[in-house]
């Protein structure tokens, strides 16, 4: 690890030089990417500094210790133990920043809720998730955007779409995708009894157009008029829009917005996300595993997290989390289960790194 760290040394210098050019200035672009490399390396140098110092300052009171009288010892052992402690810190900070980042940690997330079993319930749940996602997002200070949504009968979602945008957003939302299941007593239950029913969450880092390059020739747009819940028509005119990209059969449809404009640039951004995705798990040869994995089938044996209202209790079987607190988190208090997600998925990554170095 100590040669790698002296060559991201070297480039580091290297980075800030050339941030220093002139020229470079010239290219707001360009700049751009190198003052993000800057960012990133300057993180990894700072602490590889200190962890070499940590070292040297180990090494000098290791020597002292030896030639420190009976009386001094106690205090030169104290100095070992400190600088011992700070180099296992620093030592597993740069693991951390060394492993491969995720190529759309810097993006924006498109988030689809939709209701799956259950009817009408399952409905009414995919409106308490895209609530709790709302509410996480406000405590985190993202902007939160709804796109498109179909309301259903009695107040839910059979789908809604929404744009997440700040900082750190798909670092925090890329594991919420998936089944998500829900036990307690509907509304329209008359009897009390506790019935189970799922709603699907999709995750879909948000591409731009340098991303994805869409031949106009692959897709049929057709327009309609935009319908509210029970398909009555809350238009009279062909505002609504459907895209469908013809090569892999992706279809979006947009109608919440009164212009056909907006519905089909919107319906486009959402389009670019989802092949932006396709390709990326193309490329990681796990094309069906990766949009299973998310969507499932919606059935309430696939789930990747349950949500018990007698309890009052949140399941992530991924992980094996258990908490009691589901009022908190479907207001938005998400903390708690993303980071346990988040340190399960470095873990996960540093025993990876340990098998491979």
């Amino acid at each position: 690890m100590h040669h790698r760290l002296d060559d991201l040394e070297r480039e580091f210098l290297d980075v800030e030089a050339r941030l220093a050019d002139p020229s470079l200035l010239a290219d707001q672009g360009r700049y751009g990417e190198v003052a993000k490399r800057y960012k990133e390396l300057e993180a990894i140098v700072s602490r590889a500094r200190q962890l070499r110092s940590a070292i040297e300052d180990l090494a000098t009171a290791r020597e002292m210790y030896n030639d420190a009288s009976a009386e001094d010892r106690d205090e030169m052992r104290s100095e070992i133990d400190e600088a011992s402690g700070r180099i296992d810190r620093l030592d597993a900070e740069i693991k951390l920043l060394l492993l491969p980042t995720d190529p759309n940690d810097d993006k924006n997330v498109i988030l689809e809720v939709r209701g799956a079993e259950g009817g009408e319930e399952a409905n009414l749940f995919a409106r308490d998730l895209f609530e709790m996602y709302q509410g996480y997002a406000s405590r985190m200070r993202w902007k939160f955007e709804v796109l498109a949504s179909s309301p259903s009968d009695m107040g839910g979602f059979s789908e809604v779409t929404c744009v997440v945008s700040g900082d750190g957003v798909w670092t925090r939302l890329k594991h919420e995708g998936g089944p998500h299941r829900v036990q307690r007593v509907p509304v329209t239950e008359s009897q009390g009894r506790i019935h189970t029913s799922s709603a699907t969450v999709t995750v879909l880092p948000e591409a731009e157009e340098v991303d994805i390059d869409i031949d106009p020739n692959d897709l049929q747009i057709d327009v309609y008029r935009s319908s509210g819940p029970g398909g009555q028509s809350v238009n009279t005119t062909d505002s609504a829009v459907r895209i469908t990209h013809k090569p892999t059969g992706t279809v979006v449809a947009m109608q919440d917005e009164k212009s056909q404009i907006q519905n089909r640039a919107k319906a486009l951004v959402v389009l670019r996300s989802r092949l932006l995705k396709l390709e990326q798990d193309r490329q990681s040869a796990e094309l069906s595993d990766a949009r299973k994995g998310q969507v499932g089938g919606g059935g309430r044996s696939e789930k990747i997290r349950t949500y018990n209202f007698k309890e009052n209790r949140v399941t992530d079987h991924r992980i094996g989390l258990t908490l009691y607190k589901l009022d908190k988190i479907l207001a938005g208090e998400l903390d708690d289960v993303v980071d346990a997600l988040v340190a399960d998925e470095r873990s996960r990554q540093l025993q990876d790194d340990d098998v491979t170095s």
